[in-house]
């Protein structure tokens, strides 16, 4: 049997030996180099974001102005950016103010976005307009929520929707998602609630997907234990449905509106969302306008 023998890749001293030796200890070099960027944490998380908005290196270094050279730099943590081109970088991906505060803050950089008491006099302002919106939205119900559904501020016409809602689901801090789909909160009431109930979660889901948090993770998973599973047939048109909602006056069907603050710089107003709801026919409104007259009634009295 004949039997090939190589030489070794290294021949003493010869210049082919020296040549391969170099290759090897430079591409070693390399290997270690991008080993080591791999784990930076602005890099990573550029790369997790771009990837999460479903963008190439060269969509988002069009979006941006800037080469996709630099891009790369940057993503493989060869290039330190500065704070302005974090800032448009996160801008690009359309990052929430708090998204982008974090990023800011894994380039090293304070946060420029601030986050203020909505109980505190620095929003005072913007908390007397929405009293005012909610107010005026009356004999509708209307809530205002936090990113997540924490309820913070409500009109009194929402005791339609908290109708033999279970107490325990209504202690501070109520959450209008669990309220909505909990066995024990609106659920039962709600006529065509796997449609409702996946309309939710489809929002939620969208949101989650735009800006991921572990709490909405969490919330998810419990909520979407509480809404059956859905076969649309060839008819189908999407979850985005009117809500069905029986109450003590007799049916209602109600469509939202979603209001948010699109120009705010300040990271509380930024995860604020205004849920206006409103009559779909005439027989709802006549409902909300009688529950509403009795609630006059009632607080004239007192």
């Amino acid at each position: 049997m004949a039997v090939t023998v190589r030489p070794p890749r290294h021949v003493g001293n010869s210049l082919q030996g020296m040549v391969d030796a170099r290759r090897v200890d430079e591409d070693e070099a390399v290997s270690t180099v991008r080993s080591t960027v791999a784990t930076t944490p602005l890099a990573r998380d550029l790369r997790a974001w771009r990837a999460r908005r479903g963008l190439s290196q060269l969509d988002l270094a069009i979006r941006v102005g800037t080469s996709q050279r630099h891009l790369s730099f940057i993503e493989q943590g060869r290039s330190s950016p500065g704070r302005t081109m974090v800032i448009r970088l996160a801008e690009s991906l359309e990052l929430s103010l708090n998204d982008r505060n974090g990023l800011l803050m894994t380039a090293g950089f304070a946060p420029v976005f601030p986050e203020s008491d909505l109980d505190g006099t620095e929003l005072r302002a913007v908390r007397d307009a929405l009293d005012a919106i909610l107010t005026g939205h009356e004999p509708y119900p209307a809530v205002v929520v936090r990113s997540g559904g924490a309820i913070v501020m409500a009109n009194s016409a929402i005791d339609v929707l908290f109708e033999g809602v279970d107490p325990s689901l209504l202690e501070s801090p109520i959450n209008a998602y669990r309220v909505a789909l909990h066995p024990r909160g609106m659920a039962p009431r709600i006529r065509n609630f796997p449609e409702w109930g996946n309309h939710v979660i489809y929002g939620l889901r969208a949101a989650a997907r735009r800006s991921p948090n572990p709490m909405l993770d969490d919330l998810l998973a419990e909520l979407s234990g509480y809404v059956p599973n859905t076969n649309p047939g060839r008819d189908h048109l999407g979850f985005a449905v009117p809500l069905r909602l029986d109450s003590a006056d007799g049916e209602l069907t109600l469509i939202t509106t979603l209001t948010s603050f699109a120009t705010a710089t300040d990271v509380t107003l930024a995860n604020l969302q205004l849920e206006a709801f409103l009559p779909a026919n005439e027989a709802s409104a006549v409902i909300l306008r009688a529950r509403g007259a009795r609630r006059a009634s009632v607080e004239g009295g007192a």
